[in-house]
């Protein structure tokens, strides 16, 4: 087996949190500088509510804090529907990589429909990194 841990950071993008209403969960800002690659990746718990659905959205920018724009379907490994969930799928982790240019990425969960208890999170998985090993 080869090491995989000291190549790669793991950056929280969205903590675990329990969405009980449609408010977007808004990831913090991921910063690519120093790295080839970029992966997310998203888990649920278990979706209380039986109707909800959840619509993931990447955004790209070359400044941290504002000019987010989605990004290109060319620009992405998968698609944003597939990283996307609905209230049937309990317990899942769905990936989305980024290939695009930009330095900095942000990743949105918005939920409709939903009124129940929805556990989210989501990572970000820099790979390729310049300086190794990483902490």
């Amino acid at each position: 087996m080869r090491d995989i841990a000291s190549n790669i950071a793991v950056r929280a993008v969205i903590a675990p949190v329990v969405v009980s209403d449609n408010t977007a969960a808004v990831g913090t800002v991921v910063d690519g500088l120093g790295f080839n690659s970029l992966a997310y990746v998203i888990a649920t718990g278990t979706l209380a509510d039986a109707d909800a659905t959840f619509i993931v959205l990447l955004e790209e920018s070359d400044a941290s804090g504002s000019g987010f724009t989605a990004v290109a379907d060319a620009d992405m490994i998968g698609t944003e529907a597939l990283a996307s969930f609905t209230f049937a799928n309990d317990g899942v982790v769905r990936k989305l990589g980024y290939i695009g240019h930009k330095r900095y990425t942000r990743l949105t969960i918005t939920p409709s429909g939903n009124s129940g208890s929805a556990p989210v999170s989501a990572v970000a998985v820099l790979g390729g990194a310049s300086v190794r090993p990483q902490a």
